[in-house]
């Protein structure tokens, strides 16, 4: 009588495909779990890193050669004093203007009009970022 074969010899023929099935699933939970980190690690920082004063340039406008007016949206919380950058531009992209202003008003949303002095005619004004003013 012949022998019954039990099955292939191991290393023989290559891989089977249950062991390409599961190579691939540990790729791809590797390339899952390395995501969930990297978001988990951005809410951190962003936590960790956020402003709480908040602003909007809501308009400017040009008033002579050498001011610009600026009108600007807060949101910061009562107690806070807030610092906002504000900064006119030439038509050539050059900074002609520049100002920071100090927002202690206790208050947790209002607009604040702000007049920018300019060394020459500014073309463009844009709000740099707001900011916690440090010290309290």
């Amino acid at each position: 009588m012949a022998a019954a074969r039990e099955g292939l010899p191991d290393g023989r023929y290559g891989r089977s495909a249950d062991a390409r099935a599961d190579r691939k699933l540990k790729i791809v939970g590797a390339v899952l779990g390395a995501g969930l980190l990297g978001v988990i690690a951005w809410s951190g920082i962003h936590y960790i890193t956020k402003t709480d004063v908040s602003g909007q340039l809501i308009r400017s406008k040009t008033v002579s050669d050498s001011a610009v007016q600026a009108v600007l949206e807060i949101r910061k919380d009562k107690d806070q004093t807030g610092v906002c950058t504000l900064r006119s531009l030439g038509a050539d992209g050059s900074e002609v203007g520049r100002k920071d202003v100090t927002l202690d008003r206790r208050e947790e949303h209002f607009t604040e009009s702000v007049t920018i002095r300019t060394t020459q005619h500014a073309a463009a004004t844009e709000l740099e970022g707001c900011q916690t003013r440090s010290g309290r």
